[in-house]
């Protein structure tokens, strides 16, 4: 019987004893997180998305669904963080719900604060407004640019600055241009027209 009391060896018994240590800690001392949001495991509810977009128009509906996911589906929560914050957490970018038929493309990834106007024009962007209203003083109304052009390709600057003031004169030119021979073809087609 003495062979059998001394099968017990030093490595079975440290294992044993990190076994005993793992479980007791697992049932007894691990508690479930309430700092991390749950997401509903069902999805919102796309009415209630609808609800708080027409509530909220410049909220993304990512964000919306997200928030909603988060706090259970429940409108209310979601309309009071909108109020309280002015805007909802960002969904991290893992995360990617399906967005109904009916959400239009300009709203569906925008952000609060990012509404991004319907159309602005070139002329407004690069503001060359300036530069219609006197097109006579500037050499880009399409006259005698084929010279310089010429000369300015070869004499490429290795000076940055240089280089980017030129490529910034290069797009006001043709945007100016462009502009120039879309009034002459309207003027053509209101001229066929009488």
């Amino acid at each position: 019987m003495s062979d059998q009391q001394q099968t017990l060896s030093i490595p079975s018994l440290l294992l044993l004893a990190a076994f005993t240590a793992l479980t007791i800690r697992y049932f007894f001392f691990t508690k479930p997180s309430t700092t991390t949001p749950r997401a509903n495991p069902r999805g919102a509810n796309p009415a209630d998305v609808e609800q708080v977009v027409t509530m909220f128009p410049q909220i993304g509906r990512r964000e919306i669904i997200w928030d909603l996911q988060r706090n259970g589906g429940s409108i209310a929560a979601t309309t009071e963080r909108i109020l309280a914050r002015g805007g909802l957490d960002a969904p991290p970018l893992s995360f990617q719900p399906p967005i109904p038929a009916s959400a239009t493309p300009s709203t569906a990834g925008t952000s609060p604060g990012q509404m991004k106007p319907a159309h602005v024009d070139l002329i407004t962007r690069y503001n060359l407004s300036s530069k219609i209203s006197s097109p006579l003083s500037t050499p880009s109304d399409g006259t005698g640019t084929g010279s310089q052009r010429g000369s300015q390709t070869q004499t490429w600057s290795n000076n940055k600055n240089e280089r980017q003031a030129l490529l910034q004169r290069r797009r006001e030119e043709m945007i100016l241009n462009a502009r120039k021979k879309l009034e002459e073809k309207e003027r053509q087609q209101l001229g066929q027209r009488t």
